[in-house]
């Protein structure tokens, strides 16, 4: 190059610059001096050994870190180079990189770019899982040493539970009272310790205490939001007991269980668990603890059980609402005394079978045991005599059935309970049957006839389905069943209104038609409708052939003392009339014709639970075969009542603890039947009180609907009636009230009471009236709405063959002959509804609605009229619900 190119000017200050001066100086005769001769630092000079301002790179750094200064500034403290200097905040460095600062957790990471940036280092997870499980060591450690290992004399006490009646003045104040007398582990038998570890925890002896899969199992059920139990070691179930004062389903509790169970575990001698949990278990009837249950079911002390008794107890542990040999129907109606037994028979031979396998008994001793023991009566609150111990139970059994506490927790007590009951009410009704029973009932007298009769009743507010009045037996210290509730006994011709709102409702199916038919192929009915009532019908499937059972019988349905009602030969009756006579043959045969599926649902939407029903498989289910309770009833036709709104029975408004409010009841109102459905059942089920079977139900003044039901074999009778305030079931039966006799059933009425046959209409009705007229006594009197017309007449032409007589033969295959012009003109009338009034128009203001003479007075179908006697009458009852001849076979419901 030549030295007279004229050159740039070099830049001043230190760096690469300062080097090539060093470089260009060897002109004037000088060398740069080697590294560190000058006495400069030697962190002074670059790589290349250029002279640094500053003594290290770190130097610099800090420099431009105190000055501010961007790159150019951290590169030379004059003018600046052209780059950054090396560790200067450049671009994804972060602000700590920036402020120099080190960050105690590097995270978003300062040192990334993009996703990196966000993604942790394992230096970070690692940390963070030894951070969080040394926090729950520690947590788990201050839990432990905070809880309490449970005292178990402190769970022995219990608060009043207060009832109230629908006025708001108390009731009864009951549940302070704690059925518990703690035992020590001697006083125990061994084979009750033995029975309880065989079935609910065989390794107690040996485990920790704590069940994990149980815990896991908890875990999962709260994640669903279902319930938190799940430990299923003893001396879990112990803690749970000895926490009763916090039963709160909640996962705080389920933990703090969790960890008392841990510390009961380690710290408590297995001996003192297991007297512990014995001594604090619910065994059923009010009883915590061996001692007590001892003496409630078997009347002994602990001490003196035997195995087999403490095999039974063991399985009460399980639940005693299903293990009771009494039965706990009002907590839930699948709690029936037979099916109790079953279970606890079978739980009490698994646990003795197991005690054997385990070797803690000889299969000689338990040989010896294989039945149920002997269990004496449950007792009660003598607080609880009368119908107050029937109120009480039903209330409670609400309560818990509603979800709104658990039994235990309602034993536990503090609870103030008010109910729907009007005490006026509960005493007209207790008043209106002991007055029948005294004056009709002598079981002295008539041993044979008089003895177990038992009468059932409830009354419900048709506008809100308050139940107002139940009467459930004697007295409930001694008659533990109650008699409202479920009892089993069948409703009869009650039932019947169900089957004619189905057919106004849905209407008949075409008998050209398929089985399942759309409702806009079918025809509604009117009341005016007419039906065969022929003794000894045969009855028919829809489309006209004759329905046969299972084994190709064929079926003969029976009326009343076996008279056909109506007038020979064909015997049409229209709907209005069946009804107000009770006339099976036309209710039956109704019932195949509309569909046995839709009468059952009709009863289901009027309120009738689905399971208190018999199944559709046989045309007898339209006459009363299923067994409501007389409170559903009493619900059901108040949905009548109401022209078709429905609501649930209940007998709690709200339940308050020291917490406040904790549950009030809310009427919910569907509309099960249009009006017109509805207020033209009440309209013919008034013409059975005014005219009818149920005549001695009538009131002084005021509107009645309802109907009598009698069963096969005058096995229970009934009568089920409303007015538009209030709606009432009576039921009479015959039943043995000693639940040690195995194999019970329900006994015949002929001669009860000195009458050869007991009927809806006899001593129910009588009971219905005496009590209606004192409940509504000072009530205003109301009419039920008038019904607008409904449906079409259907059969109104006479069928040209009508069914033979009770005296031809099963097998005659050839018709009878069709009856004259003039007879089907007289016996099967079609007016129109504008048209003039007719004998079957019982609408009609011209007063001739006596129907047919021959009907209403000689066919002995009125239950009020003298019945056969039962030699000539075997099943007897207007509602012969399952009567067959001996061609037809017999097919008889529960208790036929």
């Amino acid at each position: 190059m030549s030295e007279h190119r004229r050159k740039p000017p070099q830049p001043q200050g230190g760096g690469r610059a300062a080097a090539r001066r060093g470089q260009s100086g060897s002109s004037s005769g000088r060398r740069a001096a080697p590294r560190g001769a000058t006495g400069s630092p030697s962190g002074s000079y670059g790589q290349d050994g250029e002279e640094r301002p500053y003594g290290s790179r770190a130097e610099a750094r800090r420099a431009a870190q105190r000055s501010g200064g961007g790159r150019r500034r951290a590169a030379e403290p004059g003018r600046g180079g052209r780059r950054a200097a090396p560790g200067g905040a450049g671009p994804g460095r972060g602000r700590a990189a920036a402020s120099g600062k080190k960050r105690l957790i590097d995270y978003p990471r300062h040192d990334k770019d993009g996703w990196r940036r966000w993604m942790p280092s394992w230096k970070l997870v690692a940390g963070l899982c030894i951070g969080f499980f040394g926090a729950g060591v520690a947590a788990a450690g201050l839990a432990y040493a905070m809880v309490q290992v449970p005292d178990l004399a402190k769970t022995a006490t219990a608060q009043n539970n207060v009832y109230y009646w629908a006025d708001g003045s108390q009731m009864v104040a009951t549940g302070g009272e704690r059925n518990r007398q703690i035992v020590s582990l001697p006083q125990i038998p061994e084979a009750m310790r033995n029975a309880v570890i065989s079935q609910e925890n065989k390794t107690f002896y040996s485990d920790s205490g704590i069940d994990p899969k149980g815990i896991a199992r908890a875990v999962f059920n709260m994640a669903k939001g279902g319930d938190t139990q799940g430990g299923s070691t003893i001396t879990q179930q112990y803690v749970k007991n000895a926490m009763l004062n916090d039963q709160s389903q909640t996962i705080s509790r389920k933990v703090k269980e969790i960890f008392v169970s841990i510390k009961v575990g380690a710290e408590e001698p297995k001996d003192t668990i297991l007297e512990g949990y014995l001594n604090s278990a619910y065994y059923g009837r009010g009883a915590y603890g061996i001692q007590a249950a001892a003496r409630a079911y078997f009347n002994v002390d602990a001490v003196d059980l035997n195995p087999g008794q403490c095999a039974f107890l063991a399985a009460t542990l399980k639940g005693a609402t299903y293990y009771d040999p009494a039965g706990a129907t009002a907590i839930d109606p699948a709690a029936t005394p037979e099916a109790n037994r079953g279970r606890a028979q079978r739980q009490m031979q698994d646990t003795l079978d197991k005690m054997v396998e385990y070797g803690h008994l000889s299969q000689e001793e338990r040989a010896k045991y294989p039945d149920l023991p002997e269990v004496k009566n449950p007792q009660s609150n003598s607080q609880l005599g009368g119908q107050i111990g029937y109120l009480v139970r039903l209330a409670k059994s609400s309560v818990v059935k509603n979800g709104v506490v658990t039994e235990q927790q309602l034993e536990k007590g503090g609870y103030s309970i008010y109910t729907t009951f009007d005490k006026k009410k509960v005493e007209d009704l207790e008043k209106a049957v002991q007055k029948v029973y005294k004056e009709n009932i002598d079981p002295e007298k008539r041993p044979e006839k008089d003895t177990h009769v038992q009468f059932g009743g409830a009354s419900v507010d048709p506008e809100t389905g308050a139940i107002r009045a139940i009467y459930g037996g004697e007295d409930a210290t001694k008659h533990f069943t109650n008699n409202a509730d479920v009892t089993g006994a069948q409703v009869g011709s009650t039932f019947k209104p169900y089957v004619l709102a189905a057919a106004m409702k849905w209407g008949v199916r075409d008998p050209e038609g398929p089985p399942t038919q759309a409702q806009d192929e079918r025809t509604v009915v009117s009341p005016r409708s007419l039906y065969s009532g022929e003794n000894d019908f045969k009855v028919k499937e829809y489309d006209g052939t004759v329905w046969k059972n299972e084994k190709g019988e064929q079926w003969l349905q029976e009326n009343d003392g076996e008279l056909s009602v109506g007038e020979a030969p064909d015997y049409m009756i229209d709907l209005r009339e069946a009804m107000r006579e009770s006339v099976n043959s036309a209710y039956v045969q109704l019932g195949m014709d509309v569909g046995l599926d839709k009468v059952e649902e009709a009863a289901v939407d009027s309120g009738l639970l689905k399971d208190s029903l018999a199944g559709t498989s046989y045309p007898s289910f339209s006459l009363g075969i299923s067994d409501p309770s007389a409170i559903r009833m009493a619900g059901s036709y108040a949905t009548f009542a109401d022209s078709g709104k429905q609501r649930d029975p209940f007998s709690v408004t709200k339940v308050t603890s020291k917490d406040g409010t904790i549950y009030t009841h809310k009427v919910e109102t569907k509309q099960a039947f249009t009006a017109q459905v509805a207020d033209n059942v009440t309209d013919v089920l008034k013409t059975v009180v005014e005219d009818g079977t149920g005549t001695n139900a009538q009131l002084l003044g005021r509107e009645v609907a309802g109907k009598t039901g009698t069963t096969d074999g005058n096995k229970s009778a009934w009568f089920v009636g409303y007015t538009p305030q209030l709606s009432t079931a009576i039921s009479m039966f015959r039943y043995p009230d000693d639940e040690t006799i195995k194999n019970r059933t329900f006994l015949e009425m002929y001669g009860t009471g000195g009458q050869k046959q007991i009927h809806g209409a006899s001593f129910p009705s009588i009971i219905w009236k005496d009590y209606m007229e004192d409940a509504l006594k000072g009530t205003k009197p109301l009419k039920f709405p008038k019904p607008e017309p409904i449906g079409e007449v259907v059969n109104d032409a006479p069928p040209p063959s009508p069914s033979p007589s009770p005296s031809q033969s099963e097998e005659e295959t050839s018709p009878s002959p069709s009856p004259s012009p003039s007879q089907s003109e007289t016996t099967s009338p079609s007016p129109s509804p504008s048209d003039t009034c007719g004998v079957w128009d019982w609408n009609c203001d011209n007063g001739n609605n006596g129907g047919n003479d021959s009907a209403g007075n000689d066919s002995g179908g009125s239950e009020t009229s003298p019945s056969p006697s039962p030699s000539s009458s075997p099943t007897g009852g207007e509602e012969d619900d399952s009567r067959g001849n001996q061609n037809g076979g017999l097919f008889a419901g529960p208790n036929g």
